[in-house]
């Protein structure tokens, strides 16, 4: 299910005036930590414990007529020594979102509590803000995201992600490499873009016995603090409404050790 239509009458929608292709990438900070998994003590920043990861993230950029250009891909990298243990993991299908939404997923197959993210859409020839929400869900090796707005338009999408690197390289831990979809809110209107996004993923399951964690901490913390990394991949202007390979903002980040 992926669609954008208004909730208000509009007559007509203006052509969006662009200054031209961006000559820049939109600046990104990240913000990363280890947090509790409800309902299960002793998780959270602990070494070798299990643990969510709530993941903030923070676009500035002028380039899409005075806002960042579409959000089409986020790359994200957990430290090195993290772990992912997807099987045992109910899972839910992406056709399964996209024509039934997160109703039609199977209970315990929900990565993580409801994130936000605050984004802009077009009004008519006006572009105003819009907060959404964002359900994950398991799916395999790797997540999906249900995007969901009600005002002031109506926006569903689903974005697929996908887990490369389980056992790390390259400085860092496992990759999650998520596609995010190009939404329009009407025909010929410029594409949605987003200036913040809150999410956080992980769980537990009890089976025969034991408690298994999707993602558990490393079991040491460099000094100054575990590096994540996060690229946010931005729409090309000059190709829209085709979708092209575009501008990528890379954000780095040290989470905190475990306070001993």
């Amino acid at each position: 299910m992926r669609r954008a239509s208004t909730c208000l009458a509009v007559l007509g929608v203006a052509l969006f005036a662009l200054a031209g292709a961006a000559s820049a990438a939109p600046t990104v900070t990240l913000k990363a930590k280890a947090v509790p998994i409800t309902g299960f003590p002793h998780t959270g920043n602990i070494l070798g414990a299990g643990a969510a990861v709530q993941a903030e993230f923070t676009i500035k950029g002028t380039e899409y007529g005075g806002f960042p250009p579409p959000l089409i891909g986020v790359v994200f990298y957990l430290p090195t020594g993290a772990k992912i243990h997807s099987a045992g993991f109910k899972s839910c299908s992406e056709a399964t979102l996209k024509n039934m939404g997160p109703k039609g997923c199977v209970k315990g197959s929900a990565a993580g509590p409801i994130g936000h993210a605050l984004g802009v859409v077009s009004i008519g020839s006006e572009r105003v803000h819009e907060e959404v929400s964002i359900a994950s869900f398991f799916t395999g090796n790797g997540l999906l995201f249900y995007t969901e707005g009600h005002a002031p338009v109506q926006l569903e999408f689903v974005s697929a992600g996908h887990y490369v690197n389980l056992g790390g390289g390259g400085g860092f831990g496992p990759k999650l490499i998520t596609e995010v979809p190009l939404v329009e809110t009407l025909p010929g209107a410029p594409d949605s873009s987003v200036e913040t996004i809150n999410v956080k993923v992980g769980a537990a399951i009890k089976s025969h016995g034991k408690t298994i964690y999707y993602g558990t901490m490393p079991k040491k913390c460099p000094k100054g603090g575990f590096p994540v990394k996060a690229e946010l991949i931005f729409a090309n202007i000059a190709a829209l409404p085709a979708r092209a390979t575009g501008e990528t903002s890379t954000a780095l980040y040290k989470a905190p050790c475990p306070k001993h």
